[in-house]
């Protein structure tokens, strides 16, 4: 048997029907991982970074999957194709954006993929859902649990619940 591996996702959308993005999102990652665990509320968050975009809906989802980071990265890079994000600067609007927050308790650093991501921890759109479902995680080369993280983030941007129902998603 193939071991698992507990990963945490975040999940943005700023055009389109985004909520329904986020739902096909989250129906594409469980065929691909075969087991999610759990999901944080969705929230609807201020474009980090850059003025003059809409509003995105964030969330975090939890996944259980036999693929290694490189194949889990190479999976979610599909989806984000398939639901037309064509672009791949980082403050550029889309359909859908998916990143790999923290893979176990792995550190990674490549041109391609950083583990844990690089950003989470300035990031209160990042932090505020992956503590309603990881507040007690250690974050791999912070040495503090998430919700140390997010009491200690500087990032002002509002961070307002979008759905309470998670079967909303």
């Amino acid at each position: 048997m193939k071991e698992k591996h507990a990963v945490y996702l975040l999940l943005g959308s700023n055009l389109g029907d985004r909520l329904m993005n986020l739902q096909q999102a989250l129906m594409d990652i469980q065929l691909c991982c075969n087991e999610l665990t759990d999901i944080s509320e969705v929230y609807e968050t201020a474009p980090w970074g850059v003025d003059h975009q809409d509003a995105y809906l964030n969330m975090v989802v939890a996944v259980q999957t036999t693929m290694y980071p490189f194949g889990l990265l190479q999976q979610l890079q599909v989806i984000e194709h398939s639901m037309g994000r064509v672009t791949k600067g980082d403050m550029a609007p889309r359909h859908i954006d998916i990143d790999i927050l923290l893979f176990d308790d792995v550190q990674l650093q490549s041109e391609k993929l950083t583990i844990p991501h690089p950003r989470m921890h300035l990031r209160r759109f990042v932090l505020q859902p992956l503590a309603d479902i990881a507040s007690e995680k250690i974050v791999p080369g912070f040495d503090r649990t998430v919700q140390d993280l997010l009491d200690i983030c500087t990032d002002t941007g509002e961070v307002k619940v979008y759905s309470r129902e998670r079967d909303a998603v």
